[in-house]
């Protein structure tokens, strides 16, 4: 009976014993290493674009490889090129304009001014004598006074065109009024920035890789209406990738930024991933119910990310990974170089 008792007590031990030993955090085998469990991350964009218009053509499909740069899709643009040429003509027509008000009066318009008043100069002079032959006739009274007063009328306004025709080609010898210039070519400005929004108007209506990726869904097609506020495209970029985990607070000062770790799963059990700590929250928060150990669902963890290269695709969104930490490194704290550099 006593020795059924003894043989429950020590296998009571021995199970606990294994259960507290399973909870410590980090590995098993060294206590020097963390062992982390947690699921691979990416970011993604909503691309639109910037513009109202249909959809002329997508040129990528769910699942496609795309570079930085590329042409994803773009809008009909039959319109945006009518509005590009318009806002073309408004500046060269200006440009014109202003050019003429630097350039001031043609030779040719000063010659044909000079000619007039040469003209205006001369009718005056005949209307003048005119008008002295008459008053002299009216002294003899061989003519009545109006014909006096006509003759005055008329040598008074032959003088006064002479003053209108030098005026005119005062004007033309001086050129535009600086205040006319500066107007003109304040009305340039404007239409060539009217030029330039036209512009990019129509570059708008191509949608561009932002960055290398997986083009994950297509949510419009041709011939549907496209906003700025309505993504088209869904792009997954996937170098680097992180995995999401949670870091037990007794580790905080023992795993620092730029941690060399290494990543395994189940997929490629033979190969490991280098990557590096590159993100811990400042702020705590209760262990996730996808930790399914008892006594870690009451503790507090600090959300981590630890980042990874990924030139082949083979970290996928959601995957299951495992990562690998030495504590207490001596060269942490330096962030490695982003992946491609």
């Amino acid at each position: 009976m006593k020795k059924g008792l003894f043989a429950l007590l020590a296998i009571v031990v021995i199970v606990a014993g294994i259960y507290f030993w399973l909870q410590q955090p980090g590995d098993s085998d060294n206590s020097n290493r963390l062992a982390l469990y947690g699921n691979i991350d990416i970011r993604e964009a909503q691309l639109a674009f910037n513009g109202s218009e249909h959809i002329a053509e997508i040129l990528v499909q769910e699942g496609d490889r795309v570079a930085k740069g590329q042409l994803l899709a773009r809008l009909h643009t039959e319109l945006l090129e009518a509005q590009l040429a318009e806002a073309e003509a408004a500046v060269e027509a200006q440009r014109q304009v202003v050019a003429r008000l630097e350039a001031g009066s043609r030779p040719e318009e000063i010659r044909k001014a000079e000619a007039e008043l040469q003209a205006a100069e001369a009718q005056a002079k005949a209307a003048h004598d005119s008008y002295r032959r008459v008053a002299r006739l009216l002294e003899k009274k061989l003519a009545s006074p109006q014909d006096e007063e006509q003759a005055r009328s008329q040598a008074d306004a032959a003088a006064a065109q002479v003053k209108a025709v030098q005026a005119t080609l005062a004007l033309l010898k001086a050129g535009a009024r600086k205040e006319d210039i500066a107007a003109a070519r304040a009305q340039l400005a404007a239409r060539e920035a009217a030029l330039k929004q036209a512009r990019q108007h129509l570059s708008d209506a191509s949608l561009y890789a932002p960055a290398d990726g997986i083009i994950r869904n297509r949510i419009l097609e041709p011939g549907d209406m496209a906003f700025p506020q309505t993504p088209v495209l869904t792009l997954a970029f996937l170098d680097p990738v992180w995995v999401r985990a949670y870091l037990p607070e007794p580790m905080l000062g023992r795993v620092r930024l730029g941690a060399t770790a290494w990543i395994t799963t189940d997929s490629y059990p033979d190969k490991r991933y280098q990557g590096w700590v590159g993100y811990v929250s400042p702020t705590a928060e209760f262990t996730p119910k996808t930790v399914q150990t008892p006594e870690l669902r009451t503790r507090l963890v600090y959300s981590v990310r630890i980042f990874a290269c990924n030139p082949d695709g083979e970290l996928r969104l959601g995957m299951p990974v495992s990562v690998d930490i030495e504590l207490d490194q001596a060269d942490a704290g330096t962030q490695p170089q982003p992946c491609g550099s």
